[in-house]
């Protein structure tokens, strides 16, 4: 009998033992849960605030394009969609067509050389054409000689490529708009590191079609938060109710 209390003694106090285990680890998830929760509400304002300040870029009064002397402080953060103004020459024999998917179907950006008054060159999207009008003789209208003004939405190299494709430089395959392979491809010297997404203003023969800059940011920041502040909800009622019955 004294074995048999014994035995009850020893599963009693290893049920505690998990019991507790138990209760400490919920309640572990639950702190977790709630930092992560904390986390996504401080990135949900840091959203925010770059919506806001992306817009105010969007909408504010064109400033020249930055020159050499201010390219190496660039950033995206800081830099990426002012509205920018260029005059310069294109240099359309030189130009780059990058795989595009727009409003208008799939087609190209076509990223030509704008040669400027400091003898620097900067790339300009200059806009869309649908793949049946990929060749330059179907779009010749539209490339401006001499001179041009452009105004538009300063962006930021997007280096390697696009999701599973990668550029293919030798083939003039590009999937992104990666200034520095298109520069070396392109023979091309002193380039700005960005280049510049012409806005809607109409060319010649109506191809290419610019002002098709998609300004968009995902922002599910508050759906992850209260997920996981759902989640530590749970995991704290989950050890309540561990602990509740082992005091029961």
């Amino acid at each position: 009998m004294t074995a048999g209390h014994d035995a009850k003694g020893e599963g009693a106090k290893a049920s505690s033992r998990a019991r507790f285990l138990l209760t400490g680890a919920l309640l572990l998830l639950g702190i977790v849960f709630v930092a992560l929760g904390t986390w996504q509400v401080q990135r949900l304002f840091w959203k925010l605030d770059l919506i806001g300040r992306v817009d105010a870029r969007v909408h504010a009064e064109a400033v020249p394009a930055p020159a050499s002397p201010d390219w190496q402080g660039m950033t995206r953060e800081k830099d990426e969609y002012r509205r920018v103004r260029a005059a310069g020459i294109f240099s359309h024999d030189k130009s780059a067509l990058v795989q595009a998917v727009t409003e208008r179907g799939a087609g190209f950006w076509v990223l030509t050389p704008m040669r400027l008054e400091d003898e620097t060159t900067v790339l300009v999207n200059r806009g869309f054409v649908p793949t049946d009008r990929r060749e330059r003789a179907a779009r010749a209208e539209g490339e401006a000689a001499g001179t041009t003004e452009i105004i538009g939405l300063l962006r930021i190299s997007e280096p390697g490529g696009a999701f599973l494709r990668s550029n293919d430089a030798a083939g003039d395959r590009w999937f992104s708009r990666d200034v520095a392979a298109i520069a070396t491809a392109r023979g091309l010297t002193n380039i700005a590191p960005y280049f510049i997404d012409a806005d809607a203003t109409p060319n010649p023969g109506g191809l290419p079609i610019g002002g098709l800059t998609v300004v968009s940011f995902r922002n599910s920041h508050l759906v992850y938060a209260l997920t996981w502040f759902a989640l530590a909800i749970m995991s704290a009622g989950g050890a309540w109710l561990v602990h509740w019955r082992r005091v029961a």
